[in-house]
């Protein structure tokens, strides 16, 4: 299974706001930049994940991005979940959808094994995936680096 690039640029996001320490909330344009992604694509993640309650973004003096305490502390496998929705691995009711559909063991194989891989994520959460060794490399990465 792959995750969508929204979920990757998600996943990157979240990490980097979790380890921001002391430094002022950063801009979504100043995350964009360290995380290597473009700012249009961040800008659209950012508005995801705030909807999902992981992320708080205020404007103005003060404002920027800062990472919830559910979006710390919550399942990684439940945030994926979210982010890549509820659809099949492969396309059976694609138009023109699969002949085989009505008697096919592969479609339901599949839904198990996509479960097997959202379940391994379960037990984990983005505190856990800033552990050294990459937190500090995280808190390593900046604006100016990006470029």
């Amino acid at each position: 299974m792959r995750l969508t690039k929204s979920t990757d640029i998600a996943l990157r996001i979240a990490m980097r706001l979790a380890v921001r320490g002391d430094e002022a909330n950063p801009t979504t344009r100043e995350v964009a930049e360290a995380v290597a992604v473009p700012y249009t694509h961040a800008a659209k993640v950012v508005s995801r994940l705030q909807h999902l309650g992981v992320v708080e973004a205020r404007r103005g003096r003060g404002g920027g991005l800062a990472l919830t305490t559910a979006g710390r502390t919550g399942s990684l496998g439940h945030l994926v979940r979210q982010l890549e929705g509820g659809g099949d691995v492969v396309g059976c009711e694609d138009d023109p959808p699969c002949p085989l559909r009505a008697a096919c063991r592969l479609r339901g194989a599949l839904r198990a094994a996509q479960e097997a891989f959202f379940a391994a994520l379960d037990p984990l959460t983005i505190e856990d995936l800033v552990a050294p060794p990459t937190g500090p490399v995280l808190l390593g990465l900046t604006a100016r680096s990006a470029s």
